[in-house]
């Protein structure tokens, strides 16, 4: 089963998103998995899997929440190899899942934190602080989704604009931009041991 073939990681390690193509390990692998081989997808789960994990922990600052989606982006990718072309670098096909994903989870998570503050605004007349990761991570968290997948792939994976832009799905200069006002945002809210909100 997929989800057997993923092992927890307890920290986050650095990605090779860079200069990675698709060898020819990778395309037996990939081969044989279309063909309903699951030991094959094992192998390719294993090849990746630190760097999916990297960036699930990069874009959500929880390693539970990382190995959530971690899970699920190979699951994923398992249910969508058939679209896989080899157009890309198969390690870029499964950060844009991942990527989505994180995205997607980022918009239920804002939307849930919202409503459990709600109700605890109500219960107890006041909120209460939410304490998570260290301050870089909280930092991080306040960014919008699309500036932190930008940030994520450009200083934390090295990836150039260009490849960001790509996996992203939207025009280089835009990467730049979102780059630009996340570091100046980033900058404000750790100058000076300032609290993240």
């Amino acid at each position: 089963m997929i989800s057997e073939s993923l092992q927890r990681i307890s920290a986050p390690a650095a990605s090779n998103l860079g200069n990675r193509m698709v060898t020819d390990e990778e395309g037996v692998l990939i081969a044989r998995s279309r063909n309903g081989d699951l030991d094959a997808f094992a192998a390719l789960v294993r090849m990746h899997q630190r760097m999916i994990h990297s960036l699930a922990y990069r874009m959500t600052g929880s390693s539970a929440d990382a190995d959530d989606l971690t899970q699920e982006a190979f699951i994923s990718a398992h249910r969508s190899l058939e679209s896989y072309r080899g157009t890309a670098k198969f390690s870029s096909w499964l950060y844009r899942i991942t990527l989505n994903l994180c995205i997607r989870w980022k918009k239920l998570e804002r939307r849930r934190t919202k409503t459990d503050g709600d109700w605890i605004a109500d219960d107890s007349g006041r909120e209460t602080p939410d304490i998570r990761g260290d301050r870089v991570q909280e930092a991080l968290n306040t960014l919008s989704p699309k500036q932190r997948a930008a940030v994520v792939l450009t200083v934390f994976d090295g990836a150039s604009h260009a490849e960001a832009a790509a996996l992203l799905g939207c025009p280089e200069a835009t990467v730049s931009w979102r780059v630009f006002a996340a570091r100046r945002r980033l900058a404000r809210l750790l100058k000076d041991g300032g609290r993240v909100p």
